[in-house]
């Protein structure tokens, strides 16, 4: 009872909050411009509407900016906590929040960087609940995967759930570049079966990665080669009659061109990939530059829906999951 108040006191402040919009100042265009600053972009929003007393403050910002001083600002706030990790705040989804994000902070990216396009519109369904399943790549922030929901949401009204790896909630990283709690209240689900299956019994609509991190761990040069598709997806979509519909994505490998995964680093620092590509240099130098992009032209392409039946054992079901990543590979190598 207790938890439900609140929870409904945070939606009231946050309405009445969203009717004084966070609006884009100098500073904040300026953020926009250059890219360690999008980071603060993500931060400033959230303490915009959220109060967050562990959160980055204006000295630790500034500090972001300047070449190895993001190094400076995460000591300065360590110390400043009292040498322990920030704590754990809102963690409920709330949609007003996520439509203040995408039209406040994600809008402006997705339309000036990412450019992103829905063609072949004549397979998209009525909105119903499903697993909108795609290929991810770029071995960056995963914008190829926001852009779509971005995409679905403003255009056609969606309420869209993507599923990220668990790092992107529990990574000691994570969790210092931003609020701890930010993915889920933006309506993450983890990539987790348990969890995924709970999202499937609500009747979302769940933005799904067959490939997992082999998509964007593969590296530039096996770019636009799909890698095996897990299962879940095809076992869900049986057990719960819930289809699954395909979207090829053009362009996002380009988010971070000509990258080799270093496996021994990835490890050593436990991180789910460990890029090295020309850009490295910046993002050793500014490691604010982490939910930063190259620019890119996204082009998503909307393929027939898929409902699943007659699969019986585990073999079944592979089988199933491959021939959808064949055919999927078939038609990226035809638009390319």
């Amino acid at each position: 009872m207790i938890q439900q108040h609140s929870q409904n006191l945070f939606n009231s402040e946050l309405e009445q909050k969203t009717v004084e919009e966070f609006k884009f100042g100098w500073f904040e265009r300026f953020c926009l411009w250059y890219p360690p600053g999008w980071l603060i972009l993500f931060n400033r929003h959230w303490q915009h509407y959220h109060d967050d007393p562990d959160g980055w403050n204006w000295l630790e910002y500034i500090l972001f900016l300047i070449p190895l001083g993001f190094y400076l600002a995460l000591l300065i706030r360590w110390l400043r906590l009292g040498c322990r990790f920030p704590r754990e705040g809102m963690t409920k989804f709330n949609s007003n929040y996520q439509i203040a994000f995408r039209e406040e902070i994600l809008q402006p990216i997705i339309e000036y960087y990412y450019r992103g396009n829905l063609t072949q519109l004549e397979n998209l369904p009525q909105n119903q609940p499903m697993i909108v399943a795609m290929n991810h790549a770029g071995m960056s922030f995963p914008w190829d995967i926001l852009t779509l929901g971005y995409l679905l949401n403003k255009n056609h009204e969606w309420a869209v759930y993507p599923l990220a790896g668990v790092d992107l909630f529990e990574h000691p990283w994570i969790n210092w570049w931003l609020p701890p709690g930010w993915s889920q209240v933006l309506g993450g689900v983890k990539a987790k079966y348990d969890d995924f299956e709970a999202a499937i019994k609500q009747d979302k609509i769940l933005l799904y990665a067959p490939e997992g991190l082999r998509g964007p761990g593969k590296g530039w040069f096996k770019r636009y080669q799909l890698q095996k598709f897990d299962i879940s997806f095809v076992q869900l979509s049986q057990k719960y009659q819930v289809p699954i519909l395909p979207v090829i994505c053009i362009g996002s490998e380009k988010l971070h061109p000509y990258t080799l995964n270093i496996n021994w680093l990835r490890k050593l620092f436990a991180l789910p990939f460990l890029p090295a590509s020309p850009l490295i240099p910046w993002f050793a130098l500014f490691p604010s530059m982490g939910v930063w992009a190259g620019k890119s032209k996204l082009n998503y392409f909307i393929q027939p829906l898929v409902k699943v039946d007659g699969c019986n054992s585990r073999g079944e079901f592979y089988r199933k999951a491959q021939e959808l990543r064949e055919e999927m590979q078939e038609e990226i190598n035809r638009i390319l």
